[in-house]
């Protein structure tokens, strides 16, 4: 903390670190903490009550925000044919099959999330070791290995979330941006929440919500009671 700004630490002052805030107080402190000159990301972090290392207790899914995420995602589909031309025409950045394999191999990454159609997965996977590192590979469990690449293209391009909890039982995830305000925010978080809460482990013992937390990216966390939980989804 001592290789802070000035900025920062004037921002963390306004936080009470001994207290635990509703949403909605602290989405809005989050607000008045944001100092930087772009526009921040609003991101949350859930402390759950579970064993990742348990197959049983792996807290994965997707919720496609109300709001959108206030930024432009790059989508590459593989596909041929008939699916080509139905990715591009959802609003695909890039689709095709050989010649973006190649382009991959070569070094390309200009993409943020991909899609794939089930025939194309043989192919894509001989590049799983450079997609896979990074989160790019395409996933039949999030969606994102379909034959319905309309939807799935206009899933992401609207927002679509991909969450999965980390070997600490910490889930990360944006959800969109200072300039969206208070209320939006507080939607897309009621979204995220009411996914979190619906794919509880049966198998979790003991508490499940253990800790939630809001920053911007360059602002102090702020702690949110987890009972607050209930007022927000409704």
């Amino acid at each position: 903390m001592a290789n802070r700004g000035k900025k920062f630490r004037a921002a963390r002052e306004k936080v009470d670190q001994t207290r635990r805030y509703t949403f909605e107080e602290a989405v809005e402190l989050a607000l008045r903490c944001s100092y930087s000159r772009f526009d921040e990301t609003v991101d949350i972090a859930v402390r759950l009550g579970v064993d990742p290392r348990h197959a049983d207790q792996m807290v994965r899914g997707t919720v496609v925000l109300p709001n959108g995420l206030g930024k432009t995602v790059r989508v590459l589909v593989f596909a041929k044919g008939e699916k080509e031309k139905e990715a591009m025409d959802a609003g695909a950045d890039y689709a095709g099959s050989d010649e973006l394999i190649a382009k991959i191999r070569e070094g390309w990454l200009e993409f943020d999330k991909t899609v794939a159609t089930p025939d194309m997965m043989g192919q894509v996977g001989k590049i799983g070791k450079i997609l896979g590192p990074r989160g790019l590979m395409p996933n039949a469990k999030l969606g994102t290995v379909t034959f319905d690449v309309d939807k799935a293209v206009k899933e992401i391009k609207a927002g679509k979330v991909d969450f999965r909890v980390e070997k600490t039982g910490i889930v990360h995830a944006p959800m969109g941006k200072v300039s969206f305000g208070q209320g939006l925010l507080l939607q897309n978080m009621s979204s995220f929440m009411d996914i979190i809460m619906r794919i509880k482990p049966t198998s979790a013992k003991g508490v499940y919500l253990k800790g939630i937390a809001i920053s911007t990216t360059m602002g102090p966390g702020i702690q949110i009671d987890p009972l607050a939980v209930k007022g927000l989804t409704g």
